[in-house]
């Protein structure tokens, strides 16, 4: 029987410290600097600072893509994610929360940091939906197994909407993509964990966006030096919570559309790749030109997509 999962090379341990060492590097830097765009630019408003903030992020992506390139070093996704939030609940415990946020509202963005890790250990570690059975040829050596996408087997119900992940070297039910900050892929078993986690960034880093806010109103009247470099730390912050905001609510949704219409991103991106996803049309009379168009035989209304994808984990 062929074997539809090939797991990739475990990392050592020294590798994986290395990534951890390079994700926390990259984050402090990249903090770092934008700490400096409120210092620099003390002038522009909060809305005005947002372009530079976005390219200051940019380029920490492409400083992170120049070590791994030149220097063979190569940060951990998962990690950055990690130690961002790790960064930001730092900032907020020891400067934010003094004094100025209600204890209902400093209970809540607490949980949320807190439930944010857990679920983060929780879809890196989870099963997406992996599809395993004995060796096969294509563990031996004969790779053309991933182009074929197990596409004879889409009539099996066990087989059903199976894809190929190039990055995790496995063939995942109900694929949908493989997300690099979660660290793993995103199928049948772990669909609606990435859904609520989404969500939970979405909300904790509006919560945090808000709590900030509150201490900049307060402290807008305070001149000393301590409260300047606070202000510039919190302000940073912000930047960093709203750039993250604008590009998840887009990010949500479109997977809550996705879920409306029962159509994964990765099918709907290569749908071509699909026969069940293509409707031949009957040439027009005069024209020798066969029309394909998109069909999704996996939508059941709106409701009932819905209720496949809260059943998803079954």
């Amino acid at each position: 029987m062929l074997g539809l999962r090939f797991p990739g090379r475990r990392r050592s341990s020294w590798e994986l410290q290395r990534s951890a060492l390079v994700s926390c590097s990259l984050v402090l830097l990249s903090q770092f600097a934008l700490a400096m765009v409120p210092r620099l630019f003390p002038f522009l408003s909060l809305l005005a600072m947002l372009p530079i903030a976005a390219m200051v992020m940019v380029a920490t992506i492409l400083l992170g893509r120049c070590w791994r390139r030149f220097l063979g070093i190569s940060a951990s996704a998962p990690a950055f994610v990690l130690f961002n939030i790790l960064f930001l609940w730092g900032v907020y415990v020891s400067t934010i929360r003094q004094g100025t946020i209600p204890s209902l509202l400093d209970a809540i963005l607490n949980a949320e940091c807190a439930l944010l890790l857990y679920g983060l250990y929780r879809i890196l570690s989870g099963d997406p939906g992996m599809v395993s059975y004995s060796s096969s040829p294509v563990e031996s050596g004969q790779n053309d197994f991933a182009a074929l996408n197990v596409l004879y087997e889409q009539n099996s119900p066990s087989f059903s909407r199976v894809r190929y992940c190039k990055s995790c070297k496995s063939s995942i039910k109900g694929f949908d993509h493989h997300c690099p900050a979660f660290g793993n892929c995103i199928g049948r078993k772990n669909h609606r964990l990435f859904i609520i986690l989404l969500a939970g960034f979405l909300i904790a880093e509006s919560s945090y966006t808000m709590c900030s806010t509150k201490f900049l109103t307060k402290s807008a009247d305070s001149q000393r030096m301590e409260s300047i470099h606070a202000s510039s730390l919190v302000i940073s912050t912000t930047l960093f919570c709203i750039l993250q905001v604008l590009w998840q609510v887009v990010f949500l949704i479109w997977h809550i559309y996705c879920i409306c219409f029962n159509i994964k991103t990765e099918e709907w991106i290569n749908w071509k790749r699909y026969p069940e996803f293509q409707l031949v049309m009957e040439p027009q009379p005069g024209s020798p030109i066969v029309q394909t168009r998109f069909t999704n035989p996996y939508d059941k209304g709106l409701l009932g997509n819905i209720l496949d994808f809260i059943k998803s984990k079954d």
